[in-house]
Protein backbone atom coordinates (compact mmCIF):
# COMPACT_ATOMS: atom_id res chain seq x y z
CA UNK A 1 0.00 0.00 0.00
CA UNK A 2 1.14 3.53 -0.98
CA UNK A 3 1.59 6.14 1.64
CA UNK A 4 -1.21 8.69 0.95
CA UNK A 5 -1.36 12.53 1.23
CA UNK A 6 -4.51 13.63 1.08
CA UNK A 7 -6.18 17.58 -0.13
CA UNK A 8 -10.12 17.99 -0.35
CA UNK A 9 -12.20 20.79 -1.53
CA UNK A 10 -10.16 22.39 -3.54
CA UNK A 11 -12.99 24.39 -5.57
CA UNK A 12 -12.67 25.35 -9.23
CA UNK A 13 -10.16 28.57 -9.92
CA UNK A 14 -10.37 30.53 -12.58
CA UNK A 15 -8.09 30.24 -15.03
CA UNK A 16 -9.42 33.21 -16.66
CA UNK A 17 -9.40 36.66 -15.98
CA UNK A 18 -12.85 37.80 -15.13
CA UNK A 19 -12.39 41.36 -17.48
CA UNK A 20 -15.41 41.44 -19.79
CA UNK A 21 -14.06 42.67 -22.62
CA UNK A 22 -11.55 40.15 -22.99
CA UNK A 23 -14.27 37.52 -22.45
CA UNK A 24 -16.41 38.15 -25.40
CA UNK A 25 -16.55 36.03 -28.32
CA UNK A 26 -16.88 37.86 -31.46
CA UNK A 27 -20.02 37.30 -33.07
CA UNK A 28 -21.92 35.55 -30.38
CA UNK A 29 -23.94 38.52 -29.48
CA UNK A 30 -25.60 38.82 -33.63
CA UNK A 31 -25.95 35.19 -33.67
CA UNK A 32 -27.75 35.33 -30.17
CA UNK A 33 -30.14 38.52 -31.52
CA UNK A 34 -31.11 36.10 -34.47
CA UNK A 35 -31.10 32.96 -32.27
CA UNK A 36 -33.80 35.41 -29.21
CA UNK A 37 -36.23 36.05 -32.38
CA UNK A 38 -36.10 32.38 -34.16
CA UNK A 39 -37.51 31.08 -31.07
CA UNK A 40 -40.31 33.35 -31.49
CA UNK A 41 -38.72 36.25 -28.69
CA UNK A 42 -38.54 39.57 -29.13
CA UNK A 43 -35.08 40.58 -29.02
CA UNK A 44 -35.85 44.35 -28.81
CA UNK A 45 -37.83 43.73 -25.62
CA UNK A 46 -36.65 45.63 -22.41
CA UNK A 47 -35.67 42.87 -20.56
CA UNK A 48 -33.44 41.38 -23.79
CA UNK A 49 -31.77 44.22 -24.92
CA UNK A 50 -28.46 43.57 -23.42
CA UNK A 51 -29.13 39.49 -23.62
CA UNK A 52 -27.04 39.26 -26.95
CA UNK A 53 -24.06 40.49 -25.48
CA UNK A 54 -24.34 39.21 -21.95
CA UNK A 55 -24.11 35.93 -23.80
CA UNK A 56 -21.35 36.52 -25.61
CA UNK A 57 -19.16 37.12 -22.33
CA UNK A 58 -20.77 34.23 -20.63
CA UNK A 59 -19.94 31.91 -23.83
CA UNK A 60 -16.57 33.66 -23.38
CA UNK A 61 -15.65 32.43 -19.74
CA UNK A 62 -17.78 28.96 -20.36
CA UNK A 63 -15.24 28.18 -23.92
CA UNK A 64 -12.06 29.70 -22.09
CA UNK A 65 -10.42 26.52 -22.23
CA UNK A 66 -9.61 26.44 -25.94
CA UNK A 67 -7.31 29.81 -25.47
CA UNK A 68 -5.19 28.73 -23.01
CA UNK A 69 -2.70 25.64 -23.17
CA UNK A 70 -1.72 22.94 -20.49
CA UNK A 71 1.59 24.52 -19.88
CA UNK A 72 -0.02 28.15 -18.78
CA UNK A 73 -2.27 26.03 -16.75
CA UNK A 74 0.64 24.42 -14.55
CA UNK A 75 2.65 27.47 -14.91
CA UNK A 76 5.96 27.00 -13.29
CA UNK A 77 4.32 25.05 -10.69
CA UNK A 78 6.16 21.14 -11.62
CA UNK A 79 8.67 20.95 -8.81
CA UNK A 80 11.62 18.33 -8.83
CA UNK A 81 10.53 16.08 -5.44
CA UNK A 82 11.85 13.07 -3.86
CA UNK A 83 9.30 10.36 -2.39
CA UNK A 84 6.63 8.09 -3.85
CA UNK A 85 3.77 8.48 -1.46
CA UNK A 86 0.51 8.78 -3.44
CA UNK A 87 -1.11 12.51 -3.37
CA UNK A 88 -4.74 12.50 -4.04
CA UNK A 89 -6.33 15.70 -4.45
CA UNK A 90 -10.79 15.44 -4.11
CA UNK A 91 -13.30 17.48 -4.54
CA UNK A 92 -12.13 19.51 -7.60
CA UNK A 93 -15.31 21.25 -8.84
CA UNK A 94 -16.18 21.65 -12.44
CA UNK A 95 -18.60 23.13 -14.84
CA UNK A 96 -18.69 22.37 -18.51
CA UNK A 97 -20.92 22.75 -21.62
CA UNK A 98 -22.36 18.98 -23.11
CA UNK A 99 -21.74 19.55 -26.70
CA UNK A 100 -24.64 17.46 -27.79
CA UNK A 101 -27.05 19.56 -26.77
CA UNK A 102 -25.12 22.37 -25.28
CA UNK A 103 -26.61 22.54 -22.21
CA UNK A 104 -24.47 22.71 -18.61
CA UNK A 105 -23.15 19.44 -16.41
CA UNK A 106 -21.34 19.62 -13.51
CA UNK A 107 -19.77 17.75 -10.67
CA UNK A 108 -16.69 17.12 -9.00
CA UNK A 109 -12.79 15.45 -9.82
CA UNK A 110 -10.80 13.10 -8.15
CA UNK A 111 -6.99 12.85 -9.05
CA UNK A 112 -4.50 10.76 -7.74
CA UNK A 113 -0.94 10.35 -8.60
CA UNK A 114 2.19 8.48 -7.38
CA UNK A 115 5.24 11.02 -7.90
CA UNK A 116 8.65 9.54 -9.48
CA UNK A 117 10.95 12.62 -9.12
CA UNK A 118 8.19 15.66 -9.76
CA UNK A 119 5.50 17.04 -8.41
CA UNK A 120 3.19 19.78 -8.64
CA UNK A 121 1.13 22.16 -7.14
CA UNK A 122 -1.92 21.57 -5.86
CA UNK A 123 -3.68 24.60 -6.97
CA UNK A 124 -2.85 23.49 -10.43
CA UNK A 125 -5.09 20.37 -10.76
CA UNK A 126 -8.13 22.83 -10.25
CA UNK A 127 -6.51 24.95 -13.17
CA UNK A 128 -6.17 21.38 -15.31
CA UNK A 129 -9.68 20.21 -15.12
CA UNK A 130 -10.72 23.75 -15.75
CA UNK A 131 -8.29 24.25 -19.16
CA UNK A 132 -10.64 20.74 -19.93
CA UNK A 133 -14.29 21.43 -18.81
CA UNK A 134 -14.37 25.36 -20.25
CA UNK A 135 -14.81 23.79 -23.56
CA UNK A 136 -18.00 21.84 -25.38
CA UNK A 137 -16.91 18.56 -23.58
CA UNK A 138 -18.42 14.84 -23.02
CA UNK A 139 -17.11 13.82 -19.33
CA UNK A 140 -15.42 10.66 -20.52
CA UNK A 141 -13.00 13.34 -22.82
CA UNK A 142 -12.23 15.58 -19.75
CA UNK A 143 -11.68 12.44 -17.89
CA UNK A 144 -9.11 11.18 -20.23
CA UNK A 145 -7.61 14.50 -20.79
CA UNK A 146 -7.12 15.53 -17.37
CA UNK A 147 -5.18 11.75 -17.31
CA UNK A 148 -3.10 12.38 -19.61
CA UNK A 149 -2.27 16.09 -18.58
CA UNK A 150 -1.20 14.98 -15.28
CA UNK A 151 1.08 12.37 -17.09
CA UNK A 152 2.71 14.60 -19.78
CA UNK A 153 3.23 17.06 -16.66
CA UNK A 154 4.94 14.87 -13.87
CA UNK A 155 5.21 10.89 -15.61
CA UNK A 156 4.36 9.75 -12.82
CA UNK A 157 4.63 5.90 -11.77
CA UNK A 158 0.77 6.26 -12.06
CA UNK A 159 -2.24 8.37 -12.06
CA UNK A 160 -6.00 8.03 -11.60
CA UNK A 161 -8.53 10.29 -12.13
CA UNK A 162 -12.45 10.23 -11.35
CA UNK A 163 -15.01 12.61 -12.37
CA UNK A 164 -19.07 12.62 -11.17
CA UNK A 165 -20.84 14.78 -12.92
CA UNK A 166 -24.54 15.65 -13.05
CA UNK A 167 -26.00 16.16 -16.73
CA UNK A 168 -28.95 18.71 -17.20
CA UNK A 169 -29.51 17.24 -20.67
CA UNK A 170 -30.84 14.62 -18.85
CA UNK A 171 -32.83 16.01 -15.90
CA UNK A 172 -33.97 18.87 -17.80
CA UNK A 173 -34.85 17.04 -21.43
CA UNK A 174 -34.71 13.75 -22.44
CA UNK A 175 -35.54 11.19 -20.15
CA UNK A 176 -36.13 13.89 -17.19
CA UNK A 177 -34.20 12.33 -14.27
CA UNK A 178 -33.32 14.58 -12.52
CA UNK A 179 -31.23 12.51 -9.46
CA UNK A 180 -29.12 10.63 -12.32
CA UNK A 181 -25.46 10.82 -11.66
CA UNK A 182 -22.36 10.05 -14.31
CA UNK A 183 -19.09 8.60 -13.38
CA UNK A 184 -16.22 8.29 -15.29
CA UNK A 185 -12.73 6.91 -14.49
CA UNK A 186 -8.97 6.93 -16.44
CA UNK A 187 -6.59 5.51 -14.67
CA UNK A 188 -2.78 5.18 -15.93
CA UNK A 189 0.38 3.08 -14.76
CA UNK A 190 0.44 1.42 -11.59
CA UNK A 191 -3.50 2.62 -10.84
CA UNK A 192 -4.26 0.06 -14.11
CA UNK A 193 -1.71 -2.35 -12.88
CA UNK A 194 -2.32 -2.90 -9.31
CA UNK A 195 -5.53 -3.51 -7.68
CA UNK A 196 -4.05 -2.55 -4.30
CA UNK A 197 -3.16 0.94 -5.41
CA UNK A 198 -6.57 0.94 -7.38
CA UNK A 199 -8.00 -0.42 -4.45
CA UNK A 200 -6.48 2.56 -2.42
CA UNK A 201 -7.69 5.26 -4.38
CA UNK A 202 -11.24 4.18 -4.85
CA UNK A 203 -11.74 3.48 -0.81
CA UNK A 204 -10.72 7.52 -0.93
CA UNK A 205 -12.98 8.74 -3.10
CA UNK A 206 -15.85 6.77 -1.64
CA UNK A 207 -15.08 7.84 1.92
CA UNK A 208 -16.13 11.30 0.42
CA UNK A 209 -18.83 10.27 -0.81
CA UNK A 210 -20.35 8.62 2.05
CA UNK A 211 -19.09 12.23 4.46
CA UNK A 212 -21.37 14.51 2.22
Amino acid sequence: MWPTKEVTDLTTSPIIRADNERLEVPGVAALTHDWLAAIGEDPDREGLLKTPQRVARAWGFLTGGYQLTLGEAAGDAVFEAEGSEMVIVKDIEFYSMCEHHMLPFYGRAHIAYIPDGKILGLSKFARIVDLYARRLQVQERITTQVAEAVEELLAPKGVAVLLEGTHLCMAMRGVQKQNSSTTTSAMRGSFRDDPRTRGEFMSAVQQTFKNR
